[in-house]
């Protein structure tokens, strides 16, 4: 079959290479659209320590069912699918105490195993999930990142009538404006540095759009009781800090270098009794995140920007990397 290959750290190539079989208890998946991400961009760059190589990156897709391994009676040849990456070991520390994201052998489809940038990939049985009549591949291949985002929203617990800042209005951040307004936020304000991102925050609802923190700032009179970096970038999460008022909480959502570093007040988090949290990928979020997908609360159509065909899977990297639109995907049939 042909795939996307990550031969090294810096060098992605379509590739013939051998053809998955499914195990006992595995699908056999024919992607139909794969989405690219920062973690992508990341295994790319080698600053992803979890990552082997060579790997067949993608772990945000939606497919088909085209063959099964033995044991499996669930699922059939023929079905629409999405997946959940996840592969947590269960018998951990931490998967006893139900926090699989943190297993302390966490694997992820496309991440430390083979994904979905190839004609086929292998996956458990059990991390299927059909998708709804009249949901399109595009829109499947969407419910991981918004599992992250349902994930996120929980730790940070935003109350009935609460206000929200995200900054970055990039996929996920616009991921989690739409879906912000299903968990409490009446107020969602956005802050982003390109205008053609700011517009869009604001065709989804976003009620506040900005190109800087100051410039939210300067209309209150007081911070934010919710803020979310969804950047990633050291500089935007550093910028988040001042925008909490007293007893905030601010979520790091976006995947940071693991060397960067933040600069953070013992005082002001004493004085202040503010909180800063993390949002680690997906924890028993699918099925919900894909219910809000079908719901039609999240307006898949206006975050896919960029669709390629494998062989110029590379394009699709680029176009994340350059911000040049919003979500790229590798799609096929």
């Amino acid at each position: 079959m042909r795939a996307a290959v990550i031969s090294t750290p810096g060098s992605l190539s379509v590739q013939t290479v051998a053809d998955p079989a499914p195990g006992p208890g595995q699908v056999l998946i024919a992607p139909r659209a794969v989405g690219v991400c920062g973690t992508d961009l990341h295994i790319l760059d080698g600053e992803f320590p979890p990552t082997p190589y060579p790997i067949i990156p993608g772990h945000e897709f939606a497919g088909e069912v085209v063959a099964l391994g033995a044991g499996v009676t669930d699922v059939a040849a023929g079905d629409r699918v999405a997946v959940d990456p996840s592969l947590f070991c269960g018998h951990c520390v931490y998967c006893k105490r139900q926090r699989g994201n943190l297993c302390l052998n966490w694997n992820a489809i496309g991440d430390t195993v083979d994904g979905a940038f190839a004609e086929y990939v292998a996956v458990p049985a059990a991390n299927v999930y059909p998708l709804p009549e009249g949901m399109s591949h595009a829109a499947g291949a969407l419910v991981e990142p918004l599992a992250c985002v349902v994930h996120g929203l929980r730790r940070l617990a935003i109350p009935p009538g609460g206000e929200v800042l995200i900054i970055g209005a990039g996929t996920i951040g616009l991921l989690l404006a739409q879906a912000a307004g299903r968990s409490g936020a009446v107020r969602v304000s956005m802050v982003d540095t390109d205008p053609a991102r700011l517009s869009r925050a604001a065709k989804l609802g976003a009620d506040v759009v900005a190109t800087s923190v100051e410039e939210v700032l300067g209309g209150r009179d007081v911070g934010f009781e919710h803020v979310i970096d969804a950047t990633g970038v050291p500089a935007a999460t550093q910028a988040a800090l001042p925008a909490l008022c007293r007893g905030g909480t601010l979520l790091v959502f976006g995947v940071s270098p693991a060397e960067a570093r933040l600069s953070v007040s013992p005082f002001q988090v004493y004085n202040d009794e503010i909180s800063v949290i993390g949002s680690m990928a997906v924890l028993n979020t699918f099925e919900p995140a894909l219910r809000l997908m079908g719901s039609g609360a999240i307006t898949a159509q206006d975050l896919i920007t960029h669709q390629v065909p494998l062989e110029r899977a590379a394009e699709a990297f680029t176009a994340v990397r350059e911000r040049a639109g919003l979500k790229a995907q590798v799609t096929a049939g």
